[in-house]
């Protein structure tokens, strides 16, 4: 097995309130944030971590949750030179924060950008009020355009706009007007992405009406052609980018690499080699529980089976629209390509993946019926 590159993945739990489509662990707000408690906690979850990557730099940082934007530049400041000491970074390292429109004030991102933050990835949702509305977002129109204005002027390498589509009651001309908008702010890079109903969301206990499956398919079509026609460069099912605006950071986990993960609930899968295994790990989840000194901070953590090593690798992989080469199959599970023959024939057969010289690669009717490919290697 060989190392691939490796990335953190940095949680941060508190939101303002919680949207009824999020399943991500997430706590509303009560009261004022414990940020030195927290930061104080993240850096000893990853010293904790460090044995396990011990002369690896990090390729990327990614801090998601939750509202990351409502800590301070401060708290990044400290937080980043802390960890650059215990774990080197590359010297080209893409540092991606998460941040909500109605958590940003104003210069909020220059200060992150001084904190060494040089991606922000904005969760616009939509541009019309009454999906906002729906959607339980807690900013407006306005402070989405406030939020795109200070990013272009922040100094930043890149930042990202979240735009949804397929949300309640939206007709194809919502969708694309949404779009349209959000790609006339400019942004280098677009998440455009179908709303689906989650378990444990108040989505999932009082349903709303959703678009019919015709309507949501005439809205990727449309809304794929319009993102083109605008140089965004689809990369992966929901990532669009400017030529040389990808984001690294997301292009590591679907290429199967690995990555620490630190803060309430984070997930972490890191590979060791002379083990021949591959590591994934889970952290304490709610925020009493993983701020208690008298607990670890680790939840969970297991050894992914060899039989299980092919659909992880391939249900990260053929997210992209790139080929995938075979030697990465290799490299990455400690597996032979013979082992998984038979379901790559049948795949082929089934005209969901085709090969391209030593890769093999998704074909369009592959990605629509994504599932059924990945099904083939469970």
């Amino acid at each position: 097995m060989n190392l691939p590159p490796l990335s953190l993945y940095v949680h941060v739990p508190w939101c303002v309130q919680k949207c009824p489509y999020c399943d991500f662990n997430s706590h509303s707000q009560k009261g004022t944030i414990p940020e030195q408690e927290y930061i104080g906690h993240l850096l000893d979850d990853l010293k904790a971590d460090l044995h396990l990557v011990q002369g690896r730099k990090l390729h990327s940082i990614f801090v998601g949750g939750g509202t990351p934007s409502l800590l301070s530049g401060d708290a990044y400041v400290h937080l980043l030179e802390q960890i650059e000491a215990l774990i080197g970074f590359e010297d080209d390292i893409e540092i991606t924060l998460e941040a909500n429109p109605g958590t940003v004030e104003s210069d909020r991102f220059k200060h992150y950008v001084q904190a060494g933050i040089n991606r922000i990835s904005i969760g616009v949702q939509s541009l019309q009020s009454d999906k906002l509305k729906a959607l339980g977002r807690i900013h407006g129109e306005q402070e989405a355009l406030n939020a795109a204005a200070e990013a272009h002027s922040a100094g930043l390498n890149s930042f990202n706009m979240d735009l949804m589509h397929g949300l309640p009651n939206q007709t194809i001309d919502d969708a694309l007007s949404d779009l349209r908008r959000v790609i006339e702010l400019n942004p280098p890079h677009i998440s455009w992405y179908q709303l689906t109903i989650e378990p444990n969301t108040q989505f999932a206990s009082r349903p709303p009406k959703l678009p019919e499956d015709e309507t949501l398919w005439a809205i990727q079509e449309a809304g794929q052609t319009l993102l083109a026609e605008h140089g965004y460069q689809q990369y992966e099912i929901s990532g669009y980018a400017k030529p040389n605006y990808r984001c690294k950071h997301n292009l590591n986990y679907w290429r199967f690499g690995d990555y620490l993960g630190i803060g309430c609930g984070a997930h972490g899968k890191i590979t060791l080699p002379e083990q021949n295994q591959i590591l994934r790990t889970v952290k304490v989840k709610h925020p009493r529980g993983y701020m208690d000194l008298t607990k670890p901070y680790l939840y969970d953590s297991w050894h992914v089976a060899p039989e299980d090593r092919p659909f992880e690798f391939f249900m990260n992989t053929f997210r992209l629209l790139e080929p995938t080469p075979k030697s990465n199959f290799t490299a990455y599970t400690g597996l032979q390509e013979a082992e998984i023959e038979q379901q790559l024939n049948h795949a082929i057969r089934l005209g969901l993946l085709e090969m391209q010289g030593d890769s093999w690669f998704v074909t369009n009717k592959g990605h629509r019926y994504l599932n059924d490919l990945l099904e083939l290697f469970v």
